[in-house]
């Protein structure tokens, strides 16, 4: 009897938590993500600009498409007239009071041009990167000059990784049920344990996942994702972290601090420093909500 009131309460909590995620999530950027999700698939063939991170962009310019310039000129990136724009414009206030900003007849147009904004010398790096690697197009935006929000790049990171935008960029949009990922076979894969501070974890590896990593080193899937607090189908970056034990409540001694770098989230400072996220935004007196600015000083213990 004891047994089964334990069993309850364990499925109550993880049906409470689920809920509480689940509400945390904006209706209005869910309905936005159903509508604009496949014309940013469209534009990630056939420019390669990463469909995560052109809907993370659409998302914030245009407010989930609900902002006074997304909904009088149909401008979901904020793109300025510029000297060479012929087409369409209307004012303002931005940076400056009455700025130029281009109009679109479509929504449909100013994703087009946002994709053709992007193809300028100006961000030809951002190509030589991995369609997969949305930190990195987030990094390079920010540093060259899409946008002066010192934040930007994290803000991207964080609407990308609280609503699973990474999963358009691998072009497998639906999850695997339990019996295919059963079923799935895994290279033999030798991982390196290593302890820091007390921790246990390993480094991924190109191409990784969560489930080779379970299945190389006799892991439970399960463990893996609720060490590391990643949701369902999380995607491994080549050299990322990989806790093989629950993570503490602040980071040892000497890391008092931390300086926030572009492209840094509250998850990848606490996997950096081995912390729980909710302990970090405790200790620094934030909501989940929180987007850490570049050169913000965050409390580790």
């Amino acid at each position: 009897m004891k047994l089964s009131i334990r069993i309850l309460c364990f499925l109550f909590l993880i049906a409470s938590f689920a809920e509480a995620a689940t509400q945390r999530k904006l209706p209005s950027y869910e309905k936005y993500i159903k509508t604009y999700s496949p014309l940013a698939v469209q534009h990630q063939k056939k420019y390669k600009i990463p469909a995560s991170i052109t809907l993370a962009q659409g998302l914030l310019e245009s407010g989930a498409g609900q902002s006074d310039l997304a909904r009088r000129s149909n401008n979901h990136f904020g793109i300025k007239c510029h000297s060479d724009w012929s087409g369409g414009r209307v004012y303002h206030d931005d940076d400056l009071r009455g700025e130029c900003f281009r109009k679109y007849k479509r929504v449909e147009d100013s994703y087009e041009d946002h994709s053709k904004f992007l193809k300028r010398s100006r961000y030809d790096r951002l190509f030589d990167l991995k369609i997969t690697d949305y930190k990195g197009w987030a990094r390079g935006l920010q540093k060259c000059g899409y946008a002066t929000d010192r934040a930007y790049a994290n803000k991207l990171i964080k609407v990308i990784e609280d609503y699973e935008l990474y999963r358009f960029d691998s072009g497998k949009v639906q999850k695997m049920t339990q019996q295919e990922r059963k079923k799935q076979k895994f290279p033999t894969v030798r991982y390196t344990i290593y302890k820091t501070y007390g921790l246990l974890y390993t480094y991924a590896k190109e191409n990784d996942s969560f489930d080779q990593i379970a299945r190389n080193l006799d892991f439970s899937v399960r463990d893996l994702k609720k060490f590391n607090e990643v949701p369902e189908d999380f995607p491994l970056q080549k050299g990322d972290i990989v806790y093989l034990q629950k993570k503490k409540k602040k980071a040892d001694k000497p890391n008092y601090d931390h300086v926030v770098q572009i492209g840094e989230s509250m998850h990848s400072i606490a996997q950096k420093y081995g912390i729980q996220i909710k302990s970090l935004y405790k200790m620094n007196k934030k909501d989940k909500d929180c987007v850490p600015e570049e050169g913000e000083v965050l409390k580790l213990r």
